[in-house]
C-alpha cells in the first residue's frame, strides 16, 4: 500500500493562515486550500502547537484538517543528528534573530522521520537557512516550501 504524501506545517504557517492582516495570509490560505482540496494530509507537531499557543488558542487552529504529531524517540534521535550538523557548521549560518533554533531542529527531524512527509511549509527565513545547511550536510528527504512563494508559482499552476 502506498503511503499518502503529506505536508508538515510549522508554527509560522499557522500564524499567517489565521491572521487576516498578515502580509502572507493570502499565500498561507492558498497553500491550505490547495493541499486540503488535493487530499494532502496536513501535519502539525505538538511542538508547533505549544509555540502557537503562546499567543493564540488551540481552538483557533483548524484541527479537523490536521494530523497531530507528538514528538517521539525516533524524532529525538534524528534531532540529535541534525543538531550535531548545525553545531559543527554554525559559523556558516548567518542567523540574524536567533542563535541555533532548537525547536526548528526538532520540527525538521519530525518531518524527516515521518515517511509520508514530502513538504515542509514555513515562512521562517531564519529556519530556511538551517534547512539549507542540512541539505548540504545531511540531505533531509522533504522539500522546504517558503510561504513567500505563492502556491501556484511553487507548483507551476495557473491561478484562476
Amino acid at each position: 500500500m502506498k503511503i499518502k504524501e503529506s505536508v508538515f506545517c510549522d508554527t509560522s504557517f499557522f500564524i499567517r493562515l489565521l491572521d487576516k492582516t498578515d502580509p502572507l495570509h493570502a499565500n498561507a490560505r492558498g497553500y491550505f486550500r490547495y493541499f486540503t482540496e488535493n487530499g494532502y494530509p496536513l501535519m502539525i507537531s505538538t511542538i508547533a502547537i505549544a509555540e502557537y499557543c503562546v499567543r493564540g488558542k488551540i481552538t483557533d487552529l483548524p484541527l479537523r484538517n490536521l494530523q497531530i504529531l507528538p514528538f517521539n524517540l525516533d524524532h529525538a534521535l534524528r534531532t540529535s543528528e541534525f543538531a550535531r550538523v548545525i553545531f559543527e557548521n554554525k559559523s556558516a549560518l548567518d542567523l540574524k534573530q536567533r542563535k541555533i533554533i532548537p525547536n526548528d531542529t526538532k520540527l525538521f527531524a519530525q518531518a524527516d522521520t515521518e515517511k509520508s512527509v514530502l513538504h515542509y511549509l514555513s515562512s521562517d527565513t531564519e529556519s530556511s537557512k538551517i534547512y539549507n545547511l542540512l541539505r548540504k550536510e545531511s540531505d533531509p528527504k522533504f522539500e522546504f516550501i517558503n510561504l513567500n512563494t505563492p502556491y501556484h508559482q511553487q507548483f507551476g499552476i495557473l491561478d484562476l
